[in-house]
Formats: C-alpha cells, sequence, structure tokens
C-alpha cells in the first residue's frame, strides 16, 4: 500500500486499521444508572497526552462508554502550551505515545503526511506546539469523548441501581458517576507543586514556581534568580533571558549539576513492562537511585542559556531563607546573601494526597511507600515514601482495610505511578506499555463486578454455528 501524502489520506488509514484490528469486537457492558442518572463504565480526570492513552486503550477493549473531562479550556490540556517552556520536547522523535503500537496513529505519520518524509527526517526533536497539535488531532481522529472546562472535586462512594459499586464525583458541571475514575493528571497526580516554606511565604509578586503562569514579559529589565538546575529551572531561565531580563542567575544546590539522563538508560521493554512485578526492595532500589540522581538537562536546553552573556550558573549554592526587601527580595544560601528582583522555583512537586480535592473522603486512608516498605539506612528517602503503593491494577490501596474500600476503583495514570510502576503516567516513551497495563486493570475490575450477569448471560447463550442433517444422526 502506497504511504499517504496527505492527511486526508492518512486519516483513510486509519480507519481501515482500527477496522481491521478491532478484534475483539463484541460489547460487553451493559449501561448503569444511579438515582436514574446515568454512569460512566470510566471517567477519566486529565485530557492530556496520558488520558487520551488510557481512553485509547480502553476503546480499543470495547469500553465506549467513557468521558475525559478537564479543567483547561480547549487546546490547553497538559503542560505543552501553559508551564512546558522548552522549545522541543526531549523525548526521541521516532517514540511511539497514544498511538499504542498503530503505525498509521503515530506522531511520525502524522508529520510526515502533512509536511513530507524529508521534513521529519531533517527534525532533530519534536517542537512542541505540533505535539500540541498532534494530541488534539489524535483525540479527535480515535472518537475520544472530551468535555473542556470542567473542574473535578470530591470522589465517594455509592452503588448502582442494580446494587454494583460505582463512584460519586462532584464536578463544576454538576454530579457525575462511574463505576471506575482514573486520575490521568500528570505531573501534579496525588499532591501539587513544590517549593520550600521560605518561599512560599513570600508575596506572589516576588516568586513563582515553574509550573506556574508567570509573566516574563514583566521580568525584562530585572534580576531573576531560579532555584533548581533540572531542565525545567533551565527552560525558565532561558524563558526570563528571551523576554529581556537584565540578569538570570542559576543556583544549583549540587557541587555539580546532574549531566546524566537516567531515563534514557530505563527505555527498554523489560523495565517498563515487568518493574512493577518485581519485589519492593527491587522496585525501591531501581526508582530511588534513578529519582535520587534527578532528571538532567539536555544539551539544546543548555546551549539555549549559553547564548546569554547575562546568564550565571552558581553550583554548590543551597538557599536557606528569603525576605522581602523593599520592592526585591533577598536569598540567604551558605555563601552569603543574594538580591533579586523575583525568584522562579525549579523544584518539582510532592506527594501529599490531602491537597488533592478529589481525594478529601480518603486521602488519610491511602496506602504510601512508606507504609508498606521499610529500605536500608544508604537507600532511605522520605519524599520517595510519599508516594501512593499502587496496586498491580494502578488503583489506590487502603491503610486500614474496610475504611474505604471503595478506592480499588480509584486508578492513577501520572506521576504518581513512578514508585510503583517505574514511569508510566507521564512519560511518552512508556506510554505504549503503560496505558494499556492500567486499561486492564480498569477493565478486570469492571469484569469482576460483571460475573454474575456475564455467567447468566454464558447460559442462556444458544446461538448455533452448525446444521445438523437429522438423516445422519444415529441413535
Amino acid at each position: 500500500m502506497p504511504k499517504p501524502q496527505t492527511l486526508a489520506e492518512l486519516e483513510a488509514d486509519i480507519a481501515r486499521d482500527l477496522e481491521l484490528t478491532a478484534h475483539p469486537r463484541a460489547p460487553w457492558l451493559l449501561p448503569k444508572t444511579c438515582g436514574g442518572a446515568p454512569v460512566l463504565d470510566v471517567l477519566i480526570v486529565g485530557a492530556g497526552q496520558g488520558a487520551m492513552a488510557v481512553a485509547f486503550a480502553l476503546r480499543r477493549d470495547q469500553v465506549t462508554n467513557i468521558l475525559c473531562i478537564d479543567r483547561a479550556p480547549h487546546g490547553e490540556e497538559g503542560p505543552w502550551v501553559t508551564y512546558a517552556r522548552m522549545h522541543t520536547l526531549r523525548s526521541w522523535k521516532n517514540q511511539t505515545g497514544p498511538d499504542l503500537g498503530l503505525p498509521s496513529l503515530t506522531y511520525q505519520a502524522w508529520h510526515e503526511a502533512q509536511w513530507g518524509e524529508a521534513d521529519f527526517e531533517a527534525m532533530r526533536w519534536i517542537p512542541k506546539g505540533h505535539w500540541n497539535d498532534y494530541l488534539l488531532w489524535f483525540r479527535g481522529i480515535t472518537g475520544i469523548p472530551v468535555r473542556n472546562g470542567v473542574t473535578a472535586g470530591a470522589i465517594s462512594p455509592c452503588r448502582t441501581d442494580d446494587d454494583l459499586p460505582c463512584l460519586r464525583v462532584e464536578t463544576s458541571a454538576g454530579t457525575m458517576h462511574a463505576r471506575k475514575v482514573v486520575l490521568a493528571t500528570g505531573q501534579e497526580a496525588v499532591g501539587g507543586w513544590w517549593m520550600p516554606e521560605f518561599l512560599e511565604r513570600l508575596p506572589a509578586r516576588l516568586r513563582a514556581h515553574a509550573g506556574d503562569a508567570i509573566d516574563f514579559a514583566a521580568l525584562r529589565g530585572k534580576v531573576v534568580a531560579v532555584l533548581g538546575a533540572g531542565a525545567s529551572a533551565f527552560d525558565n531561565a532561558a524563558t526570563a533571558l528571551e523576554a529581556g531580563a537584565a540578569e538570570v542567575h542559576l543556583f544549583c544546590r549540587r557541587a555539580a549539576p546532574m549531566i546524566i539522563q537516567p531515563y534514557r538508560w530505563l527505555t527498554f521493554a523489560g523495565f517498563l513492562r515487568h518493574l512493577g512485578a518485581m519485589p519492593d526492595e527491587w522496585r525501591w532500589r531501581f526508582m530511588s537511585y534513578i529519582l535520587g540522581l534527578r532528571e538532567g538537562f539536555p544539551q539544546d536546553t543548555y546551549t539555549r542559556v549559553l547564548a546569554f552573556p547575562n546568564f550565571h550558573m552558581h553550583v554548590g549554592w543551597p538557599w536557606t531563607d528569603a525576605a522581602e526587601d523593599g520592592p526585591r527580595v533577598t536569598v540567604a544560601t551558605e555563601r552569603g546573601a543574594f538580591t533579586a528582583d523575583y525568584l522562579i522555583a525549579g523544584t518539582g512537586g510532592r506527594m501529599d494526597p490531602a491537597k488533592v480535592p478529589m481525594l478529601a473522603h480518603c486521602a488519610d486512608n491511602i496506602t504510601l511507600w512508606a507504609d508498606r516498605y521499610t529500605p536500608p539506612a544508604e537507600e532511605a528517602n522520605e519524599r520517595l515514601g510519599r508516594f501512593p503503593y499502587l496496586s498491580q491494577e494502578g488503583a489506590f490501596m487502603e491503610r486500614r482495610p474496610g475504611e474505604t474500600p471503595w478506592i480499588a476503583d480509584l486508578h492513577l495514570f501520572g506521576i504518581g505511578n513512578t514508585m510503583s510502576f517505574g514511569p508510566s503516567g507521564s512519560s511518552i516513551n512508556a506510554m505504549s506499555i503503560a496505558a494499556p497495563r492500567l486499561a486492564a486493570g480498569v477493565t478486570k475490575g469492571l469484569f469482576a463486578a460483571d460475573m454474575p450477569r456475564l455467567f447468566g448471560e454464558l447460559q442462556a447463550y444458544a446461538i448455533p454455528q452448525v446444521v445438523l442433517d437429522p438423516a445422519r444422526l444415529e441413535d
């Protein structure tokens, strides 16, 4: 078959590919109600790349009564046009993602159908705007239903009208019901962005987190100090420089910045597919080492800031305090004070279920890694112990059994999966393995709850596939 030359030709190929690979085709779930209101089989909170991958995997398994909701407007789901301040993705351009291995749905196929094979070959990294456009196209061509501008609130248990467990989700668009809920909230996951308390207490006019909306135009002619030396810290430093900041100073607490990217090493099927099934000590050993190294920054990111003579990088300079200093802010460090006009914390996030409104009714009963595993002293890490300890189905587990059994129907697909399964819900390079695994955990629960009905259907099944010839039957 000739390669499609236009997007319309590619979309025709996709329709055929989806039809050819639709097995198994049989629908197996029945509509449910709760107090007369319709019940979704799966509600996915989020409509970014992880949510798209999980939704597509579910649809491939004939779970079609689903909905994705996202608080962001259409086109702004995920970080790509908001707080992702790099110019390009950091993943290899030929990695697969939410396509789940269907060639016609890959980014490369989409790109080549519009700009040609030569353009893709010449491109080093995928522009982040292209990736955002691809995800929007992907959700449209696969028919994934999304409602934008809807914020999810507290989740609580209820029962369907035929007495099956389901979940009640309060949202800004009213109450929704679903048999399963997937939190596909990316980097925020089971907590949120974190910065040291001494930065948190400063007025917002003097500081921001790298994940916040920042008015970079207002930093023109200002002295900006960035805490952290990961990729996002460098991205924010570069954006401030490009916006005309007078000086940008990046502070790394380590004696040398991290220049190794361990996520490059772990991108192989054995690790991505099977780490989650290994004993706790090995899961902890691998991920505590990887996360202890922190995320390195790529050469292009470093080159971007080096283009500016007014960029300064300070190594071995941890911050210990900060205070208003008139209209400016002075940071205390182990090597003396530093005064700036604005501070940006590239300090990542912290796991804390209590900070997630959706988990208001179960946060204190979610099992964390610290509840299940005590590492050797040399591997101890309080920050990692706060990650949720997930079931093999990717669902929350009870710290105190029996108090909130319904959280087994609440699945996670985001940065919070990292300690249990390695990079999965927030990583493009793991998506083709992680999303079907999560979807399988969801369908396992749906099947288990429906077994009595399905067994009854099996017993009632009486469609013959052979017409017997009575004349050839002998007693």
